[in-house]
């Protein structure tokens, strides 16, 4: 059954050209709120595949049981600027741990004082990832973030656009990635929602939709403390073309005071 489940993926992957669906090294909706002026956010993301794939794809080494840890250091430079910066580890099963790369994002929101009926904001992520570890190489992502709190229910949308220079996808079409997050909260520290990922494919011709990379995650948010950010999930795949279980944690901790 498992054997019948790569030789698939490896089908799939001939026919279509399709890179992973999801990048497991940071598994998560963006709020469109930025980090404050004069405040830098240092986060840990950390992610384990429990169920991934065995074998070797397209020179892509294999995920399961793999451990990904991504550090992120944001600085927020205006009310509607700011720069967060990637650096991506990884220690798969039987290895030793090794770099995977690098990745810089600029991130820039409409203010409050506009009042829009939603919170909305555009990153621009772009950087090198080894090709051991990533289908495509130098990557472009382009991610609309649209969201909304009403009551204690929070919707979030990213519409994320995915553009290779090199790799599996160099220079075709943008791959469209939509990403969803409905949260409530359920005491003033805690908040339960549900994630959303799915790799549709390129946008001039999506892939058929039993092919396509579907994960759901259920996330919790514990609220501590304003300087910190904490978020833990279990994320499960459900189609055969997507690692099927990851645990993921993230840990953030605010710096500096402000302007």
């Amino acid at each position: 059954m498992i054997k019948s489940k790569y030789c698939s993926f490896c089908i799939l992957l001939i026919i279509t050209g399709s890179s992973f669906a999801q990048d497991n090294y940071e598994i998560q909706v963006y709020e469109s709120a930025l980090v404050p002026k004069g405040i830098t956010m240092i986060e840990l993301h950390s992610n384990y595949t429990l169920n991934g794939f065995k074998d070797t794809i397209q020179g892509v080494l294999p995920t399961h049981h793999a451990l990904h840890e991504t550090v992120e250091i944001t600085h927020g430079f205006t009310s509607w600027l700011e720069v967060g910066f990637y650096q991506f580890l990884t220690r798969n099963e039987g290895m030793a741990p090794a770099y995977v790369g690098n990745h810089i994002r600029p991130r820039v929101a409409v203010p409050e004082s506009f009042k829009l009926p939603v919170g909305l904001s555009l990153s621009a992520e772009f950087g090198y990832q080894d090709k051991r570890y990533a289908s495509d190489t130098w990557t472009l992502e382009l991610r609309p973030i649209i969201d909304k709190t009403i009551g204690r229910l929070y919707i979030g949308f990213n519409p994320v656009f995915d553009y290779s220079f090199s790799g599996v996808n160099q220079l075709k079409a943008p791959q469209f990635a939509p990403n969803i997050r409905l949260s409530v909260k359920i005491v003033h520290w805690l908040k339960a929602g549900l994630e959303y990922y799915n790799a549709m494919g390129p946008v001039n011709h999506f892939d058929e939709l039993s092919h396509q990379p579907h994960q759901l995650a259920l996330a919790f948010d514990l609220d501590i403390s304003p300087l910190w950010e904490i978020n833990i999930g279990y994320v499960k795949g459900l189609t055969p073309y997507v690692e099927s279980d990851i645990i993921k944690l993230i840990i953030g901790r605010k710096f500096g005071k402000g302007n």
